[in-house]
């Protein structure tokens, strides 16, 4: 069935429907991850998102639910140029297109996602409409502008836990405030002999403290920062009680509350082939992300925070350390998987820091 993706901006990129879902709007983004399908798909940070993939060919390996994310489907839509017909892996539970049609995601193929992705690149990230007709094409306008609209708020409500949980038993304790966290960091953090304890994004500092952590991890998650203010209050009365790690929208909650600004990047920063480079030792980290907003460089006046790492392809601010409290936080995800082992130390220094 044919299909059709409205831009905000009154373009109309044709393709074709692949499941029942008709129609879905949401922010319209890409990402140039080459693998990791099933991260993206399910991970929380993409929430009410539609992603473009600009890998031609997606869906290979199918999916498998020990590689979600979290526990399903997070984003609204999904456009490829191509998704496999004949997906194989031996540990394959599900192809592509059914798990989309039983989480309820619209998929739009044989698109031109080439030509889609230069004009977000041009004139940045915008709403847009996955449909099955464009006789109304005004309306379709219109709604789109509303998808994106819709997420400017709250968007930590929707993806956040909500009762507290706990994970491992190690002799480290860590309070992980969960604002849309992936199920990664949990198991990275209990193998290197923590307890984790996830709370609600909700959840005060006062109860927090009554957990008696020995640090504090504010999680990564969807949206803008300036819209949890009540994240940011916690936050802010946990500095100089606890150590704190912050990972994505958690390390841009961090800089609110040290007094920092937020703005948003053009089109944002998502995939698996980003560029970092650490102002320490000089050396360049490859890393994933999916991200809309940064620190705002101009903001940065207090002399105790500390920029420690840098994106080299727009130079936009990547981690912050505090110099005389236990505070630090980086921009993209520092797991062991899936293609970037290498920034996995992150969480290494994090535990050390506890154990000080």
């Amino acid at each position: 069935m044919k299909g059709y993706l409205v831009l905000e901006n009154g373009r109309v990129f044709t393709g074709k429907m692949l499941n029942d879902c008709m129609m879905a709007g949401g922010e319209v983004v890409f990402t140039t991850a080459m693998i990791s399908y099933q991260d993206i798909i399910t991970d929380p940070s993409y929430y009410g998102q539609i992603v473009v993939m600009t890998y031609p060919l997606v869906g290979n390996v199918g999916l498998v639910e020990k590689s979600y994310a979290s526990k399903g489907a997070m984003l609204r839509g999904l456009v490829l140029r191509e998704a496999t017909d004949f997906p194989s892996h031996y540990e394959m539970e599900t192809d592509l297109i059914s798990f989309l049609n039983k989480s309820e995601i619209a998929v739009l193929t044989e698109v031109d996602t080439r030509a889609l992705t230069r004009v977000i690149r041009n004139e940045g990230s915008m709403g847009g409409m996955i449909t099955d007709s464009i006789e109304n094409r005004n309306w379709l306008i219109e709604k789109a502008k509303n998808a994106k609209k819709e997420l400017e708020g709250d968007l930590v409500q929707y993806v956040t836990r909500k009762n507290i949980m706990c994970f491992g038993r190690g002799e480290l304790r860590v309070v992980m405030v969960d604002l849309g966290t992936k199920r990664g960091y949990i198991d990275l953090l209990v193998k290197r002999g923590c307890e984790v304890v996830a709370v609600p994004a909700q959840t005060t500092a006062w109860e927090i403290l009554e957990l008696n952590p020995k640090g504090i991890l504010i999680s990564d998650g969807p949206g803008d920062p300036q819209a949890i203010g009540y994240a940011v209050e916690t936050c802010r009365s946990l500095l100089g009680k606890k150590p704190i790690f912050g990972i994505g929208l958690g390390h841009q909650v961090l800089a609110l509350a040290l007094g920092l600004r937020i703005k948003r990047l053009p089109y944002g920063h998502r995939g698996s082939n980003h560029p970092v480079k650490d102002l320490d030792n000089g050396r360049i980290y490859i890393t994933t992300q999916n991200h809309g907003f940064c620190i705002d460089e101009a903001s940065l006046v207090n002399p105790d925070i500390q920029v420690t790492l840098r994106s080299v392809n727009d130079g936009s601010i990547e981690g912050i350390r505090h110099q005389s409290l236990p505070v630090c936080s980086v921009q993209f995800d520092p797991e062991g998987f899936p293609g970037y082992s290498e920034t996995g130390f992150f969480l290494d220094d994090f535990v050390g820091m506890l154990k000080k």
